[in-house]
């Protein structure tokens, strides 16, 4: 089973046991949290409708939060003596899914016969 899961304006594919490493995400090395699913495919169907993925949930549990390599930005205009260098280190946070759970099901709702009302006394 896997999911398409949206976080830091990308999509990824996950499955159970993925680690990903993904834009930050708010919370300390430990804390569980829930992505968005778009797509869910358990191997026999495929689910896209919006009203079935709000009940479907992908859990993660946050590993580190740490910063990427850096990131060189050259700017250079020819014959213009002009050139920039700057550089960036976008923050991160690594995940694990721990959990791609489909759908859930709802119980069967059990009607219970409305009992006759007891003739009224006159």
């Amino acid at each position: 089973m896997y999911a398409i899961v949206q976080t830091g304006g990308k999509q990824y594919k996950v499955a159970t046991d993925d680690v990903l490493t993904v834009e930050k995400i708010e919370g300390e090395a430990g804390a569980k949290i829930e992505l968005p699913v778009l797509f869910l495919n358990d191997g026999k169907k495929i689910i896209t409708d919006p009203a079935k993925l709000e009940k479907a949930k992908v859990t993660a549990e946050i590993l580190k939060q740490f910063k990427g390599e850096k990131q060189l930005v050259y700017k250079f205009k020819k014959r213009k003596r002009y050139h920039k260098l700057k550089g960036h280190r976008q923050n991160l946070t690594q995940v694990k899914i721990t959990k791609v759970q489909a759908t859930s099901r709802t119980a069967k709702k059990t009607t219970t016969a409305e009992e006759p009302a007891a003739p009224a006394a006159e």
